[in-house]
């Protein structure tokens, strides 16, 4: 909202306080002002001046010589280009000396040989937007009317000396879309009174019910319509005044019609439409539905395609206006227009913006009925602007208002006690100064032992609960003035759960080990959706994606991880290391939205250590990113639950690829990527993980215990055994350690051999077995037992014999 500071003086006294301080003071109670202009603020030395003469320049086509007089007794000429120049004209002179916006001084010039002393101006040259000159000016230099004083200050004339404050209001505000409503609000401010403008109601002797029926078919959604007839128009210009008003306002003068319609709507917040009677086409206004795909063509000559969630206003048969939103071509005010009707309504909320958003039309009018108008002002606003069009328009206002009336809007009745205010604001607030500020704002209020009772007008809709009266009271007694107190009572520690510390101890252990985060889409394609998924469902396609590539919810993380690893390597990184912790999102059968599951994915290619110096180079491979998820389950305190296990899964190489199990659940996997994606995707050699989070997270871990340092020796033996090639070591592993029991407590594979001293079909595999007793030294014979126990173990479960 566009607030001009010269006219909101019409309201309220502003005396003493500049545009400055009132931007400061409306902020500092609740309405955020984004700024405060001065158009004319670098203007000077630019007066009105009268062509006296006008003549074609001798040497150029476009140009002509005019001598005008600036009230400096003689008077100078002055070349001008624009069209529309003529003799007798009272226009805009920037003198020599003159400054115009964007710091342009105005000289002495010679154009075609003939002396120029300064420079005829259009609107546009004097800082006002081109798209708020009206029509007849926007081509060449503003004209002012008859009576304006040669020589005087055309910035004032114009208005440009005014200061115009930028209100950025809250939805609830509404009532702050009208100069009056800001009134009411500085007067609050200031504690002053507010000047509403006099309406003497003058009107003919005719009567405007022999011109015009009302009738309402919708009823709820037009609970108040009102129908004026004023004859005897005569379209043309506005008064100057009220084209300033409405340019500082935004909006563009059209002629004295229209412009009075829009100056009600800024001034009471109330949009109002006027009709071409002789167009109407009937004595009769029929407010209804539309039909569905009924045809009208609006103000902006477009043909509107309707229907029956919209209202429109009729002549009986067809619509002539979009209620509340436009009106229509087939009656409009022209040039010609003798009698106007002149339509003050109340339309829902609702059904205007649900029009406004049908057709795309966003105007003054629906911005405010969506907001919800004053019900009050309706039909005073209508008063307001016949008597207007009487006085600037000429025209005759006949007797009475046609009127449809349903409403019933009663003010809001709140309570709220003393006792509320204070404990929440933190104040000794009294009685007295409560009912002070309700004063400044011109509520009713009245006070029954410690409740009070406060009755809102009916242009503030937005009190309706006591917290509105507590951030009333709030706002003009000063959030300046609030006390500064500390909380009381006890207060909780700030922490993180179980879940948020897993997830941070993740992320550092990863970056620790030399890995980069790396943040990719949740969305895919329809190839990469269901690549790598740790659990095969159905993807979930968006509705309206933004492209095909990005048209998918993903259900594995790694997809998106060799995007990036391509990415880097087709911009010559090839040692790379990057890791993601990232949700999925997993559909089930017969639900309708997918669930969104928390994964810790890595993907690692090219060399995981160099050191030139020692010319040493350790290439990524399977043991690399197995070592790194080893250290994170170490970290997390579930390495005794994991177990890896080799598996084949489609788009990893079949010889390098494992699950990886918590238990007895597959929870991930990792291996490297098979030949032909990597070639697909201009990769080497690269190795992935992913697994998900929720059951690392969520292990019970085992409590930390303390063994001291042994006293007692331990005893290592190493054996190679021979087995088929299918069997694996960790199956080996898992019966040496069970038939080892309490003795045995570590098992290591240190050696693996298959070569032509091996029988065919058979490989070899070593383990290093450590014995130890904390209580006591073990004897050989102790040891041996348990050894040639774990030995026939090893022979019974899984064939191997002992290599000689």
């Amino acid at each position: 909202m566009f607030v001009s500071y010269k006219w909101l003086e019409n309201y309220v006294d502003l005396s003493g306080v500049t545009p400055e301080d009132l931007a400061e003071k409306i902020t500092r109670s609740g309405i955020e002002v984004e700024g405060v202009e001065r158009i004319g603020e670098e203007i000077k030395n630019v007066v009105v001046g009268h062509v006296l003469e006008c003549e074609p320049h001798p040497d150029a086509d476009k140009l002509n010589k005019c001598q005008v007089d600036v009230g400096e007794g003689e008077p100078v000429q002055i070349i001008c280009g624009a069209p529309n120049v003529a003799k007798g004209q009272k226009v805009a002179v920037a003198k020599v000396g003159a400054v115009l916006p964007g710091n342009f001084k105005i000289k002495k010039a010679k154009l075609r040989g003939e002396a120029s002393h300064g420079m005829i101006c259009s609107l546009q040259e004097l800082g006002v937007e081109g798209k708020l000159v009206p029509k007849e000016h926007a081509e060449g230099i503003y004209v002012f009317s008859d009576d304006a004083e040669v020589g005087r200050d055309a910035v004032e004339l114009l208005n440009l000396d005014d200061a115009i404050l930028e209100l950025g209001l809250t939805p609830n505000r509404s009532d702050c879309l009208s100069m009056l409503g800001v009134a009411y609000e500085v007067a609050a401010i200031l504690d002053r009174e507010v000047k509403l403008p006099e309406v003497n109601g003058a009107e003919g002797n005719e009567k405007a019910s022999d011109y015009i029926t009302v009738n309402v078919e919708a009823k709820e959604d037009n609970p108040l319509y009102g129908a004026k007839i004023i004859k005897n128009v005569k379209v043309g210009p506005s008064p100057m005044w009220m084209q300033n008003a409405l340019i500082a306002a935004g909006i563009r003068p059209h002629n004295n019609v229209v412009d009075i319609t829009n100056y009600i709507l800024l001034e009471y917040g109330q949009p109002l439409h006027a009709f071409d009677y002789d167009r109407l086409g009937s004595k009769e206004i029929l407010v209804r539905r539309a039909k569905d795909g009924e045809t009208f063509v609006t103000l902006d000559d477009a043909e509107r395609t309707l229907s029956s969630s919209q209202l429109v206003i009729t002549n009986g048969k067809e619509p002539v206006a979009l209620a509340g939103v436009m009106g229509g071509a087939n009656s409009e005010v022209q040039h010609d227009t003798t009698t106007v009707l002149l339509e003050a309504a109340y339309f829902t909320g609702a059904i205007v913006r649900g029009a406004s958003k049908d057709h795309g039309l966003r105007s003054e009018a629906s911005t405010r009925f969506e907001k919800g108008v004053d019900p009050d002002r309706v039909l005073k606003a209508g008063e307001r602007a016949a008597e207007l069009m009487a006085e600037y328009a000429g025209g005759e206002v006949l007797e009475g208002t046609v009127l449809f009336d349903e409403l019933s809007v009663e003010p809001a009745v709140v309570e709220i006690t003393l006792e509320k205010i204070n404990s929440s604001l933190g104040t000794s607030i009294t009685v007295e100064e409560v009912k002070d500020i309700f004063r400044r704002l011109q509520f009713e209020v009245s006070v029954d032992g410690t409740t009070i009772t406060v009755t809102a007008p009916t242009r503030r809709g937005d009190i309706t609960i006591p917290e509105d009266l507590l951030e009333e009271v709030a706002r003009l007694f000063g959030y300046d003035n609030l006390p500064l107190t500390l909380p009381k009572g006890e207060s909780t520690p700030g922490g993180l759960n179980n879940h948020q510390l897993k997830r941070r101890t993740v992320r550092r252990y990863l970056e620790g080990a030399g890995l980069l985060q790396a943040i990719t889409y949740s969305l895919t394609n329809d190839d990469k959706a269901t690549k790598y998924a740790l659990h095969l469902k159905e993807p979930v396609r968006l509705l309206m994606p933004m492209s095909e590539e990005r048209s998918n919810l993903r259900l594995s993380i790694i997809p998106q991880l060799l995007e990036v690893v391509s990415y880097n390597k087709a911009r010559q990184n090839d040692s790379l290391a990057f890791y993601e912790v990232g949700s999925v999102f997993l559909k089930e059968d017969g639900e309708e939205l997918p669930s969104e599951e928390e994964h810790i994915a890595g993907a690692l290619t090219g060399l995981w250590h160099m050191h030139p110096w020692q010319g040493e180079k350790k290439a990524v491979d399977f043991y690399v990113a197995k070592g790194i998820l080893e250290g994170l389950f170490e970290e997390l305190g579930v390495t005794e639950a994991v177990s890896f296990r080799q598996a084949a899964v489609d788009g990893l190489h079949p010889g390098r690829t494992a699950e990886i199990l918590l238990g007895d659940e597959v929870i991930g996997m990792i291996g490297a990527i098979h030949p032909e994606v990597e070639k697909d995707l201009d990769l080497n050699e690269t190795y992935v993980f992913e697994l998900k989070a929720k059951p690392v997270f969520h292990y019970e871990k085992p409590a930390l215990s303390y063994s001291p340092i042994p006293r007692h020796p331990s005893i290592t033996r190493d054996i190679a055994l021979v087995v088929d090639t299918e069997v694996k070591a960790g199956e080996l592993k898992s019966v040496i350690k069970e038939a080892g029991g309490k003795l045995l407590k570590e098992v290591s594979v240190f050696d693996l051999y298959e070569g032509e001293h091996m029988e065919p079909g058979k490989k070899s595999l070593a383990f290093s077995l450590k014995y130890f007793d904390p209580a006591k030294t073990l004897t050989d014979e102790e040891v041996v037992k348990v050894h040639d126990g774990v030995l026939a173990a090893v022979k019974e479960k899984a064939g191997a014999e002992l290599r000689g």
